[in-house]
C-alpha cells in the first residue's frame, strides 16, 4: 500500500492495526497475497488454531496432515482441474509427472478416507487439517489479510451415510455459533449458497437437489436467505456471513454438503447388510481461513481482543526501578500459569505514557512504594477503565487465569 493512502484507512480497518500493533507485515520481495506474521501475531494465530483443535477433538474430529502439493491428476478426479482451474496456479512439471499447489483440501482427505476399508461402524468419520491452500487471485483483488494467495484453511469433512448428513451438518453449524460467541463475533445472516446459471457447476440436477433439501434440513429453525450464483462447484453450502464496520459483507464459515467427490474418487463403506454404499461428505470449516479470520478480528475488536485470545494478557509497569524486580518476578509467575504477560520498565517513558502503551492489554498491574511496601500487592487497571485496586499478585493471577479459561468476555468477575 502507497504511504499516502495509508491515513485514510479507517480506524478499525485491519491494515492499519495490524501495522500499529506489530501483527502482520508484507514484503515485495515476498511477494503480492503473502503476508509474514511477527511474533505478536504468530500468538494470536496459534491461539486461534489451538482453540479451534481443541473445540474440534471435543466434537469427535481426528486430525490428519497433507502435503500441499497434488498431481495434476487428483484435482482431474476431483473436479477441480474442470471446474476450477483458472483460481489455481499453473502446474509444475517433475519428471514425468505435474505436480500442482493444491487450492482444496478435500481431494486430499478423500484419499485419507480410502486409504483402508471402511464400515458403517466407522460413520461418521470426523477429520480435520488446518492446511495451506493456494489460490492464484489477481493482484487487484488482493489486500491485507482478507484476500491472499497463501491461504491457511480450518478444514474438516466428515465422510457419513446420507441419513447422517442433515443431522452432521446441523452439529456443524453448532460448533460454528459456539466459536464465534467465544471469539466476540457477530453472524450478520445465514445464507444458504445455490448454483446459478453457466458452466462452472456439475451437471448433475438430482445431485443438487438431494444435497440442497439436506442443507436446508440443517437449517430448519434458522433465518436464512437462498442465494444462486454462490455454491461450490461441486455443491451447494451454507455461508455464515459477516460484516465489518462499513457494512462489507464476507464469508467466515461454511458448511456443504458433497455427493460429487466421493463418487468420483468411488468412495465406499460396508453397510450392515455387507454391501458397499456410498458415503457423503460434509464440508466444514467453523473460522474459514486464518487470514481471514484475524482480519476480521482485528476489525471487530479494535485491537482489544478477549483476554484468553489476546497477544498480551497482562502488562505489570513498576513506577520506578526499585519495584522493577518485583515486576519481573510477577511476569515469571503469570508465564509459569501459562499466561502472557510483559514488563513495561521505567525507560520505556512516564508511567502515564506506558499506561496508555498498554491500553490494548487486558490487565495492567501497577507496582510502586506503596505496594512495594505491602509485600506482594498490585494496583489492578482493567482495559475497561475499571480500577479494582490493590490485590496480591497471587490473587491477580488465579482470576486472570480463570478469566482466561473461561474465554468470556468479562474480565473481572465477583470472586
Amino acid at each position: 500500500m502507497r504511504d499516502r493512502d495509508r491515513h485514510h484507512l479507517p480506524d478499525h480497518d485491519h491494515r492499519r492495526l495490524g501495522r500499529e500493533l506489530a501483527l502482520f507485515g508484507t514484503d515485495p520481495l515476498m511477494g503480492a497475497g503473502l503476508p509474514y506474521w511477527l511474533p505478536d501475531g504468530e500468538v494470536l494465530r496459534h491461539t486461534l488454531e489451538e482453540y479451534v483443535r481443541e473445540a474440534e477433538r471435543g466434537a469427535g474430529y481426528r486430525h490428519v496432515h497433507s502435503p500441499v502439493l497434488g498431481k495434476r491428476e487428483l484435482y482431474e478426479i476431483s473436479g477441480h482441474w474442470e471446474h476450477y482451474r483458472d483460481d489455481m496456479f499453473p502446474p509444475m512439471r517433475l519428471g514425468a509427472e505435474e505436480v500442482v499447489l493444491r487450492p482444496s483440501l478435500c481431494p486430499h482427505h478423500a484419499l485419507v478416507y480410502r486409504s483402508r476399508s471402511r464400515s458403517y461402524r466407522e460413520l461418521p468419520l470426523r477429520i480435520a487439517e488446518l492446511g495451506a491452500m493456494y489460490r492464484s487471485e489477481p493482484s487487484g483483488v488482493l489486500g491485507g489479510l482478507t484476500r491472499v494467495r497463501a491461504v491457511h484453511l480450518n478444514d474438516a469433512h466428515v465422510f457419513c451415510a446420507p441419513g447422517q448428513a442433515a443431522a452432521e451438518a446441523r452439529a456443524a453449524l453448532g460448533l460454528i455459533r459456539r466459536a464465534h460467541a467465544d471469539l466476540g463475533v457477530r453472524a450478520a445472516r445465514y445464507r444458504l449458497s445455490l448454483p446459478g446459471t453457466g458452466g462452472k457447476y456439475v451437471a448433475d440436477p438430482e445431485l443438487w437437489r438431494r444435497s440442497t433439501a439436506l442443507l436446508r434440513e440443517a437449517l430448519d429453525g434458522l433465518p436464512y436467505e437462498a442465494v444462486e450464483g454462490e455454491a461450490a462447484f461441486y455443491g451447494p453450502k451454507i455461508d455464515v456471513q459477516i460484516a465489518d464496520a462499513a457494512g462489507r459483507e464476507s464469508t467466515l464459515s461454511t458448511v456443504q454438503i458433497d455427493f460429487h467427490q466421493p463418487e468420483r474418487f468411488g468412495l465406499r463403506y460396508t453397510g450392515p447388510d455387507g454391501a458397499g454404499h456410498r458415503p457423503v461428505m460434509v464440508h466444514r470449516s467453523v473460522i474459514g481461513s486464518v487470514e481471514r479470520a484475524v482480519a476480521h478480528l482485528i476489525e471487530a475488536h479494535g485491537g482489544a481482543f478477549p483476554a484468553w485470545l489476546a497477544p498480551v494478557q497482562l502488562v505489570v509497569l513498576p513506577v520506578a526501578e526499585a519495584q522493577a524486580d518485583r515486576a519481573y518476578a510477577l511476569v515469571r509467575q503469570a508465564v509459569a500459569r501459562g499466561l502472557r504477560a510483559e514488563v513495561a520498565a521505567p525507560d520505556r517513558g512516564s508511567l502515564g505514557a506506558r499506561v496508555r502503551a498498554a491500553r490494548r492489554a487486558p490487565y495492567q498491574a501497577v507496582i510502586g512504594a506503596r505496594e512495594a511496601e505491602g509485600g506482594d500487592l498490585v494496583d489492578v487497571r482493567l482495559r475497561d477503565g475499571r480500577r479494582p485496586g490493590r490485590v496480591s499478585g497471587d490473587a491477580l493471577l488465579r482470576r486472570i487465569t480463570d478469566r482466561v479459561r473461561a474465554r468470556g468476555p468479562e474480565l473481572w468477575a465477583s470472586p
